[in-house]
């Protein structure tokens, strides 16, 4: 989900998270003192606190493996029209994992393995949904003569077919025999003069009626005027029988037609009219008028056309009453029609839609409980119970909630567990909610997430154990490092405090933990600090608000800053120069976000940001940037550049290289050069291309620019020279660099060190890079490279400590225990980074561990999946002949 889940918490006191008014309500550029010289450790305690974690909306097994390697399975033999359920589940337990590329690549396998148009509607805006805000790589595809068709419309007329009832027909061969004769249907004062028998054709009542037992079959006049056909409509209806078509009939008319041929079954002429109708279907307001009509008729294809135009406008089309309505009462039949055999597809798009705009508001409540009545597995009604059981107990409505968190325990959803301690709690049975958790731990496999939850449920030194303990198992929660350093803030231990939000900040940039530590900051009047964390949250979500929502950050920066000395251009030059150079991501986006108030050159400064960004793993972030940057670019050379980054960075390439081509081609530049060279080498398999990389990255540092950005042609420069084996040359531009502070080049000269067989000279290097580098968990994992095993152990269990997320230390210590016949350890190491990061090379490296110690289930289970994470990765053979091997010994 795009937006944060808020919790909910235990107690109303609670909720207040942090309490800011102290500072607030005072004038602007007085804030009330918080140091310890005059304030206690409880006015410490009101202004810091930490609410408890909220009960995420998300599929979360307790073996999420086994869930994957299951579906992978069932994808292998199941029918066509069951995979897109199954990639759909797939989503969710990604989504869960919070693995946002894999939650996307399995849609898109949805969408392309939809076997039924409204699957392939409903996934196709799903896609549109996830890239709103990417309209501009369309423009961009355009102008390089490439259009981006991906998830447009469909051809719902053409692709949806309708069985029509034949029979019909056969009453025209049947008849041939006879006599034809004219028939005159009276309506009102007006005649309409039709061929006897292929009116007969249309249907069997018109057949019975015309050459039946019935006094019309002797009639010559027929008097229709009851039957809310129009003369005009008549006239059509009869055309049809002859032509079999309905040529110019504008909708009003065919609305009367469509009524008309379901009263009498005229099946051929009432998907004459369905197909007809939806041709016209072309903005919201018809898709509303005529989905009424399309459900109350059944006319499938005119619905999947109200369908389709409804969900192209998502999410602005949910804040139409009208469309909501639609959506929220159907009953079976009618989301039949409206969405076949899509109708859980559909519920969960709209769903995850509604709790992005107002997870309390009411048609997220009714979407979810048509997500329920649609869905057709346990599965899917575990998570159908579990989202539903989040909202209501957002919305403070326990009963129900609790009922829906039962559902889903029931169906298997063991983490819904923690949403019924969480009632328990509210109702004041704290002692049930810790053992219910409790007996969670104790019967499954230990996850993160409940010791985390049970640690609510206690005090002192067991919350601490608790918290310890979800930290060992799962990193990546943010809650316990929260928690444990407002907890030591309160004991005024303020470096072990700023330690424990550190440990966290240093691998995972979440807003909340940077809003804790700017509350850290304040505590001690460490304003200057305060700034850089309050700028940067405002450069990650410019509308953030904090304590809770009742304060936009931005309001907080103009209270800081009055506390901060300014700084000139120059200053902040060297500032991000200074920040830049000790590898201080955080502190470069604060300067940068302080430069862009008042420095000329924005779109330089933006092209900046998003650098930084992209480091920092926020690509979606760094992305806006790059689109303000083309937004402010200072001429058409300069915003080819950064047009050509946006298609390089979303995977085309070769569009990237042309606006690289064509900004040189209007002026010699810096930026243009390094994107060419960047893009060009890192789209070639071989060196061919090398010679060509050289000269750009030579060609660019003849080019005006900054010493930022020079040091990074110089290293890349000095990396193409180490793959052509120059190192003389490579040594060189690594020196060059790093005269001018380019702190990175250490690394690469360390592989130059190497290289010469001189690992001393190479760990020695590396030394200097962690010393320099205020994130430098990636320079202890390359130094390990350089040191005998005993120091390679050290590096590497540092490198755990400060990214968790980093795989290659469990894989390294993984391979050591197997060549020490260490095989359950070895297995264990793997699976402690597994349990939280689903990772292709870590499920590949324990399913070859599984089967060596034979296995064979085990084997088989994780690569399928790491097919699942992947399944066209380069190992892709190796692992695919791993899996036929397992599944040649499955029972």
């Amino acid at each position: 989900m795009r937006t944060f889940f808020p919790s909910d918490s235990c107690k109303e006191s609670q909720l207040n998270a942090i309490n800011p008014q102290s500072w607030l309500q005072v004038e602007r550029g007085k804030l009330s003192k918080l140091s310890s010289s005059h304030t206690g450790s409880s006015s410490i305690e009101s202004f810091i606190k930490v609410p408890e974690p909220p009960i995420v909306p998300f599929f979360k097994p307790v073996d999420y493996v086994e869930v994957l390697a299951q579906i992978h399975e069932e994808l292998e033999s199941c029918p066509p029209q069951e995979r897109s359920n199954l990639y759909l589940l797939q989503f969710q337990i990604f989504r869960g994992l919070g693995e946002t590329k894999l939650m996307r690549r399995s849609l898109r396998s949805a969408w392309q393995k939809a076997a039924t148009v409204h699957e392939k509607i409903v996934f196709g805006a799903w896609l549109k949904y996830e890239k709103q805000g990417e309209e501009l790589i369309a423009d961009l595809l355009s102008t390089c003569s490439k259009c981006a068709k991906e998830f447009g419309p469909i051809d719902v007329i053409s692709q949806l077919s309708v069985e029509v009832n034949e029979s019909s027909q056969e009453t025209v061969a049947m008849n041939e025999g006879k006599k034809l004769k004219n028939v005159r249907f009276r309506i009102g004062d007006e005649k309409i003069v039709c061929n006897r028998q292929k009116i007969a054709s249309l249907s069997a009542p018109f057949h019975a009626m015309l050459n039946g037992h019935f006094t019309e079959s002797l009639s010559e006049d027929i008097d229709l005027s009851e039957n809310n056909i129009s003369p005009s409509g008549m006239r059509a209806i009869c055309e049809f029988s002859k032509t079999g078509n309905l040529r110019k009939v504008p909708p009003e008319l065919l609305l009367e037609i469509l009524v008309f041929a379901n009263k009498f079954c005229c099946e051929r002429l009432k998907d004459a009219c369905d197909r007809k109708l939806a041709s016209s279907v072309c903005s919201k307001d018809d898709a509303v008028e005529l989905m009424d009509y399309a459900i109350e008729e059944d006319s499938p294809v005119l619905a999947a056309s109200c369908l389709q135009v409804l969900l192209k406008d998502l999410p602005d089309c949910l804040n139409d009453e009208r469309v909501v309505e639609i959506f929220s009462h159907a009953d079976r039949q009618q989301r039949s029609i409206m969405a076949g055999k899509a109708s859980f597809s559909l519920y969960c798009l709209l769903s995850e839609a509604a709790m992005n705009l107002d997870p309390r508001s009411d048609k997220t409540v009714c979407f979810l409980e048509q997500l329920i009545e649609s869905a057709e597995t346990d599965r899917q009604r575990l998570l159908g119970f579990h989202q539903l059981g989040c909202v209501r107990l957002l919305r403070k409505e326990y009963e129900e909630a609790e009922s829906h968190f039962e559902a889903a325990v029931s169906l298997g959803h063991v983490y819904s567990i923690a949403g019924l301690a969480r009632l328990g709690y509210i109702k004041g049975h704290t002692l049930w909610s810790y053992e219910k958790l409790s007996s969670v731990i104790s019967s499954a496999n230990p996850l993160g997430w409940m010791y985390q939850e049970r640690s609510l449920y206690c005090e002192g030194d067991k919350r601490w154990e608790d918290l310890d303990k979800a930290t060992e198992l799962d990193p990546t929660l943010t809650y316990p490092y929260m928690y444990r350093a407002a907890s030591l803030m309160i004991k005024q231990n303020v470096q072990a405090a700023l330690a424990e939000i550190n440990r966290v900040l240093g691998f995972k940039l979440a807003l909340e933990c940077l809003e804790l530590r700017f509350c850290l900051y304040l505590a001690i009047e460490d304003y200057k600090s305060a700034l850089c964390d309050v700028q940067a949250i405002l450069t990650l979500s410019p509308d953030y608000r904090m304590f809770e929502g009742r304060v936009a950050a931005s309001h907080l920066r103009t209270l800081v800053r009055e506390h901060v000395d300014n700084w000139t251009t120059a200053d902040c030059w060297m500032q991000l120069y200074d920040r830049w150079s000790s590898v201080d991501d955080i502190g470069s986006l604060s300067v940068i976000y302080q430069m862009l108030e008042s420095d000329g050159a924005k779109g330089v400064l933006y092209f900046r940001q998003s650098l930084v960004l992209l480091r920092l793993n926020c690509p979606d972030v760094a992305m806006r940037s790059l689109e303000l940057a083309c937004q402010h670019a200072s001429s058409k050379h300069e915003r080819l550049v950064y047009e050509g980054w946006i298609l390089y960075d979303t995977g085309h390439c070769e569009e990237g290289l042309r606006k690289a081509e064509e900004s040189i081609r209007i002026k010699r530049s810096f930026e243009a050069f390094f994107l060419k060279a960047y893009a060009l080498a890192d789209s070639s398999v071989d060196l061919s291309c090398a010679a060509t990389v050289i000269s750009l990255l030579q060609n660019a540092l003849k080019c005006p620019s900054d010493n930022l950005r020079k040091g990074q042609a110089l290293n890349n420069l000095g990396s193409v020279y180490v793959d052509r084996g120059e190192l003389d040359a490579a040594a060189d531009c690594y020196i060059n660099a790093l005269k001018i502070r380019h702190t990175r080049a250490h690394q690469g000269l360390a592989r130059v060190h190497y290289l010469r067989n001189d690992k001393a000279a190479a760990y020695e290097e590396m030394t200097k890079l962690i010393e320099k580098a205020k994130n430098n968990a990636s320079a202890y994992e390359k130094r390990s490279e350089y040191c005998d095993r005993e120091l390679i152990k050290a590096d590497l269990e540092m490198v755990t400590r400060l990214d968790p997320l980093r795989v290659y230390p469990y894989r390294y210590r993984a391979a050591v225990l197997m060549d020490s016949y260490k095989e359950k350890e070895a297995i264990a190491e793997l699976s402690k980074a597994i349990a939280f990061k689903a990772d292709l090379h870590l499920l590949h490296l324990r399913a070859a561990f599984h089967e060596h110690a034979g296995d064979v289930l085990g084997a088989l289970r994780d690569c399928r999946a790491a097919l699942s994470v992947d399944p066209n990765h380069q190992e892709m053979g190796e692992m695919l002949e791993l899996h036929h091997l397992a599944n040649s010994h499955e029972p």
